[in-house]
């Protein structure tokens, strides 16, 4: 974390958290401090991560992660209904939707941050992300604890955004704003997808995949998705005692002029060209 970095929640979280083990749905006060922090993150006063414009680099807010930690230790099981729904947990429902628009069968929890303008189908979003304006989450896609997805990003049908709480100095995944994942992506484990990206479908991201660009060959730094770059899963041969085999790799196709906006048509055709749709 940047040392000119601090936190908007209250400093008592820290002091909570080292008492942890001893906290317990009884505890009132400690409650409320709690509480009031997750609403803080519900309504976007304080997120989990973000990247810092002066060294490109993520900082966590270890003291966000920890309230949202500490919810599961000051809130009781409590049942609640939706319909002919019956749901039975320790985290409620998202209640602040102010310019999103939410589709039936979208789930969100409480803690979880959707700027105006955000569209939710059918799909669940996780306590703790942050979802920017503009932005679609589509059909059956998950958005998980912790994950922090910008503006105008598009991810598509199925697409798994992998969460993460603990520890809490751990980076989540970060999608970074006009973002396109394609169907049945997959981005865990602290990856990061940077601006303008566009991930064809079923690309698996994880912090260890190795990237390679495919004009070049130069390896690019793990777990990255270039700023304004076309992408896929692709393997590399890789030798070992018992044979030779292709481990997945992260290939960039082609990069884009920044500022490029999302040509659906345009990307498919350039993915189709080496047998991947978007």
């Amino acid at each position: 974390m940047t040392t000119a970095f601090i936190s908007p929640l209250p400093q008592e979280i820290d002091d909570l958290w080292e008492r942890r083990t001893e906290l317990t749905p009884d505890h009132k006060e400690a409650r409320d401090i709690i509480v009031g922090a997750i609403d803080d993150i519900d309504a976007g006063g304080a997120r989990v991560a973000f990247v810092d414009e002066a060294t490109d680099e993520v900082v966590v807010d270890e003291r966000a992660k920890r309230s949202i930690l500490l919810g599961f230790r000051v809130l009781g099981m409590e049942e609640s209904k939706v319909g002919d729904f019956y749901h039975h947990d320790r985290i409620p429902l998202k209640t602040r939707f102010d310019g999103v628009r939410v589709v039936p069968g979208a789930i969100a929890r409480w803690g979880a941050y959707l700027a105006p303008g955000v569209v939710l189908m059918p799909s669940f979003t996780n306590i703790g992300a942050w979802v920017g304006s503009g932005t679609m989450v589509d059909t059956w896609a998950t958005v998980g604890s912790c994950a922090q997805v910008g503006k105008n990003v598009h991810l598509s049908g199925g697409v798994g955004v992998g969460g993460v709480l603990e520890p809490p100095q751990a980076a989540p995944v970060v999608i970074e704003d006009d973002a396109f994942l394609g169907s049945r992506t997959m981005v865990v484990e602290g990856a990061r997808v940077r601006r303008g990206a566009k991930l064809g479908a079923g690309t698996i991201l994880t912090s260890s995949t190795r990237v390679f660009d495919a004009e070049s060959g130069e390896e690019l730094a793990r777990g990255e998705a270039p700023a304004w770059s076309v992408c896929v899963t692709a393997n590399r041969v890789k030798s070992f005692p018992g044979g030779d085999f292709g481990m997945p790799v992260l290939l960039v196709l082609k990069r884009l002029e920044e500022g490029q906006e999302h040509d659906k048509l345009a990307l498919n055709d350039m993915l189709r060209e080496h047998g991947v749709n978007a």
